[in-house]
Formats: C-alpha cells, structure tokens, sequence
C-alpha cells in the first residue's frame, strides 16, 4: 500500500515539475524568433532545473546506490555524441541527473511526429532538440527524389550546435529492450537489441568532425530488471548502474557510410564490438546481482 501512495505522489510532482518546465520553455520558444541563441540558452538552464527537480523528487523516495565510472575525464563545454543502451523511460531521467552538472544538457534526437505534439513539441524544438523524418527502404524505392532527404534533415537540424557545446543522444537499438523483442530480433547479444548502424552513422555524417569524442554509456538497474522505472517512481529503486567509456572521432568512425561499402562494413563491425563489450560489462554486473 506504501509502495502505491509514493508511486501516487511522486508521479504528481514529476508531472507537474515536466508540465511547469515545459510551459516556461514554450513561453521562451515565442522570443526564440528573434533572440535564437539567448533563448535557447534560457530553455536548457530550464531543462536544468527539470532534471534537478526530478532528481531531487526521486532521491526523496529512493535509496539509490550510484555506480557511476568514467566521467572524470568529460568537460561541460564539449561536444559529444552519446550513445546508450536503452532499458526504460528511466534511462532519461537517469542521463540528465548523471551528465547535466558534466557535460552539456543530453539532447535526444525525435520522431518528426513530436513536433506537433501539444506544449512537447515547442519545448523540444525551443531546446534545439533535432527532429528526424527518416524514409523507409521501401518509400524511397517508391520515391527516389526523397533519396539523401533525411540526411539533409539531419544535417540541418545539427547545423545549430556548431557554436555551441552539444551533448547528442543516440539509443543505438532504436527501442527499449524488453525480454520479447530481444527473441523476436533473434540477436546475438544475452542483455542487448542488435545495434542499429544506419542512426549513428546519419549523426556523424551530420557532425562528425564537431564531436571530441563518442561516450558509450551502459545503464543496468540489476536488482530492478523486471520494471525500473514502475520501481523508481514507487521508491522500490535500489541501485543504478552508469558505466561510461570515450572513443576518439577517428578515420574509424568517419567515412562515407552511404557510399562505400567496405567503409560501411568496417563500420559495422567496430559498433559490434563494442556491443560486445557492452553486453559482456552487463552479463557481469547482473551475476554480482544474482
């Protein structure tokens, strides 16, 4: 009964800090027409206060112990492009506490659809967050001009972090990774999705030569597996997992990966490796759990 009286009380105030921040921020979005860069500015020191505000709300009810490594090397004023494992809608709220005092606030890249979304979508666009309309193999074999269209997109809606410090997120497996989905994809990871290629590669073909480095992030909630983000909001979360490791921006992850095969394929390989790596770390932090 306990549990579900915190859950009442702590989804209230999540959702009212969410809905003040992103009526702050869409009242913003008004001047960003005329003051882009300042306004801009002002929306991320909001979506400051709403990861603190979150943060705070979450620790009240939580006994969380934080397992975070590799951050000492990170500075607030670069430009990263992150990719993460992705395990739940507590993997967000989980990114924007660890990153925001570290990194520059985390930007997610979204659906086109979003954009028309009451309130959400002008605080996204207010906060420069990239919205992406991305063509199906078989849309563009129906129409061919849409060929490149995406990547244009892209590369546009990246086009305004070029003077300013940028955190971009990518979840490299396109969804959350839930038990049926990983059957269904039949992939060769114990604890992940198959690395989806073609997202990363549309950022770093965007920016590339921006990004210092590509910090791979491995989230894990091992003794809240079943459903972490049900057991933060009812104060049942026990621990959190925030591994982190940096790769250079390199001539192995810059390339024309629509154009040359081989570069493609090399490509592909370096992100399963790393998939690997990643999936081995998982398979260790859960027997230590088990």
């Amino acid at each position: 009964m306990l549990g579900y009286l915190i859950l009442f009380i702590t989804s209230s105030l999540v959702i009212i800090n969410s809905a003040v921040c992103s009526l702050i921020i869409c009242f913003i979005a008004l001047f960003k027409v005329f003051f882009s860069a300042q306004a801009t500015a002002i929306a991320n020191k909001v979506m400051w206060l709403w990861a603190t505000i979150n943060g705070l709300i979450l620790k009240i009810f939580n006994r969380v112990e934080w397992d975070v490594k590799g951050i000492e090397s990170l500075k607030k004023d670069g430009w990263y492009l992150m990719i993460s494992n992705h395990l739940s809608w507590t993997d967000i709220v989980v990114l924007c506490c660890v990153f925001k005092d570290v990194i520059p606030m985390p930007k997610f890249f979204l659906k086109q659809q979003l954009l028309y979304v009451p309130f959400i979508g002008m605080a996204c666009w207010a906060l420069d967050m990239p919205f992406m309309r991305r063509y199906s193999r078989e849309y563009l074999i129906r129409n061919p001009e849409k060929r490149g269209a995406d990547l244009e997109t892209t590369r546009r809606s990246c086009a305004k972090f070029k003077n300013t410090p940028t955190t971009v997120v990518n979840y490299v497996e396109g969804t959350r990774y839930t038990q049926d989905k990983l059957a269904r994809s039949k992939s060769v990871y114990k604890h992940l999705l198959q690395p989806k290629s073609g997202g990363i590669a549309y950022t770093l073909a965007a920016m590339g030569d921006q990004f210092e480095n590509i910090v791979d992030v491995t989230l894990a909630y091992p003794q809240n597996r079943e459903n972490p983000f049900k057991a933060l909001l009812m104060g049942k979360m026990k621990k959190i997992v925030v591994h982190v490791n940096t790769y250079p921006v390199d001539e192995k992850v810059l390339g024309d990966y629509f154009n040359d095969k081989p570069y493609k394929r090399e490509f592909q390989l370096w992100l399963g490796d790393i998939w690997k790596e990643k999936d081995i770390r998982l398979e260790q932090i859960y027997n230590q759990h088990s």
